[in-house]
């Protein structure tokens, strides 16, 4: 992203149904089929059935459960909305500090390398899974156990439990395959989610889930990528103003990519929160500013208007770039995230981390192609910061990979929707800490903006509640509908 401390620009594009139970095992990687059919697994109902003196003509009692409460969601789906939150808040705050620092490093010590920072950032993300390997083996001490292991949801509520010598904890070696194992298993998952097989004849052909995750890496980074590289095209070219309204309505183009995409009904409490959100963008980006407000968001934009066609060129540009960012979170969610309901919280959380790390590495080994073009070609020098400029640089990635894992995590527990309106709220909050350290006052737009995109927030918090409830219902309408047969 072009590092400004913008006020009206709550994202940066260089950043940056029915449960299925899933049993586990360490051994195969079919694992993840459902067992819904199987006679074992009807034994628990006829123990329902009981013969007794009050029971009706048929000399059976029936065991029903009451009729749950409209808005009376289950344990484990009320821990993925706990770490949902503090994911977001992780996110918010640590997109803050990045925008603060990078445009500290850009506009007050002189390092304005785009590209580079794009680069750079992106990269970082290789470490996130790592970093979390590491912890969680330092953490398994006594657990007996691989945390990964341990959290697939069973038809009966039960976890399995990893298998390990208690007390003790493995070598580095044996827990990362492990960790490994848990990945491809993972991606089997997805495969069978995303209709990743084909038929040959009677057999059912499966692609390497390998193979599958990196070619799933390649299109989703590459559609982060070049949504980023469109604001760099169009940053000299149309308006602070335009481009901070029309990238940020990526929030519409992540709805309505989720309904072919992720099958998403169309729900009109939904349609109407984007449409607040958006309207609060397009407030704080067109609504009068003080003259520090316009100073600050000009940022290393252009000081003059661009000529009609100019602008133009530069609205359809960043206009792809939007469509493109909306399309990256809707394939992350369709093709790289675990199906709702299958694995727990926590394994998606993991499972998110692994994932942003091979979007690091293809950065890292790829994208590095422009770097020497830019540097000939005199659009960007290549330059390595040195003294307090690379300290703060180091700062600022750090931030990035907070908020990058943070991100995919809050789009795999929730949806690309939510978690594209929940991003613009660092719109008001970047206002209120340039106002707080930089004194930018703040301005009547950035106000109203802001509150809009906070109202649009909580409906679609709210909306989200309410459907979480509406599954577990059906869930336990169905449930309640095997135990009477």
């Amino acid at each position: 992203m072009p590092f400004q401390p913008d006020t009206a620009r709550p994202n940066s594009p260089l950043l940056s149904r029915h449960p299925t139970t899933a049993p586990s095992s360490d051994n195969e990687d079919d694992d993840f089929t459902h067992h819904h059919d199987d006679p074992r697994s009807r034994k628990t109902h006829h123990s329902l059935l009981q013969p007794s003196s009050h029971a009706g003509p048929s000399g059976l009692l029936r065991s029903r459960s009451p009729s749950p409460s409209p808005y009376i969601i289950s344990g484990e789906a009320r821990k993925r909305y706990t770490l949902a939150s503090i994911f977001l808040f992780a996110s918010l705050v640590s997109f803050t500090v990045q925008t603060e620092l990078a445009a500290h490093i850009q506009h007050v010590l002189g390092w304005d390398k785009a590209y580079c920072m794009l680069y750079m950032t992106h990269s970082s993300w290789t470490l996130l899974w790592p970093l979390q390997g590491l912890v969680l083996w330092l953490m398994s001490s006594g657990s007996g156990g691989t945390a990964g292991a341990s959290g697939v949801i069973r038809p009966g509520g039960g976890r399995t439990v990893g298998a390990g010598v208690v007390g003790r904890r493995k070598k580095w070696g044996l827990f990362w395959r492990e960790q490994v194992r848990e990945v491809r298993r993972m991606a089997v998952l997805i495969q069978n989610k995303g209709g990743a097989t084909a038929r040959r004849g009677t057999a059912v052909v499966q692609q390497n889930p390998w193979a599958y995750l990196a070619v799933t890496t390649v299109g989703v980074t590459t559609a982060l990528t070049v949504a980023g590289l469109s604001w760099y095209l169009a940053v000299s070219m149309t308006t602070p103003s335009d481009l901070t309204a029309i990238y940020n309505c990526s929030a519409f183009f992540a709805y309505a990519f989720s309904v072919p995409l992720l099958k998403e009904r169309l729900r009109l409490d939904k349609m109407l929160a984007v449409a607040v959100a958006i309207t609060g963008v397009l407030v704080v980006a067109y609504g009068p500013s003080t003259s520090s407000d316009t100073s600050s968001t000009a940022g290393n934009f252009t000081s003059t208007t661009p000529d009609p066609a100019t602008r133009l060129a530069g609205n359809l540009i960043i206009g792809a770039g939007s469509v493109l960012y909306g399309l990256y979170e809707v394939l992350y969610k369709r093709f790289a995230c675990p199906p709702d309901g299958a694995v727990s919280s926590t394994r998606g959380v993991q499972f998110a981390n692994a994932f942003a790390s091979m979007a690091g590495l293809f950065t890292l080994l790829v994208l590095w192609i422009p770097l020497p073009i830019l540097h000939i070609l005199g659009w960007e020098e290549f330059e390595l910061p040195t003294g307090k400029t690379a300290w703060l640089l180091f700062l600022s990635i750090l931030m990035n990979m907070m908020f990058s894992g943070s991100f995919l995590v809050l789009i795999s527990l929730t949806s690309p929707v939510l978690s594209s309106v929940a991003a613009l709220l660092t719109i008001f909050i970047v206002a209120i800490v340039d106002w707080l350290w930089a004194g930018t006052p703040l301005s009547a737009a950035a106000v109203v903006g802001g509150l809009l995109i906070i109202a649009a927030f909580g409906m679609l918090s709210w909306s989200t509640w309410k459907e979480m409830s509406e599954e577990e219902r059906k869930k336990s309408v169905d449930l309640s509908g095997d135990e009477d047969n």
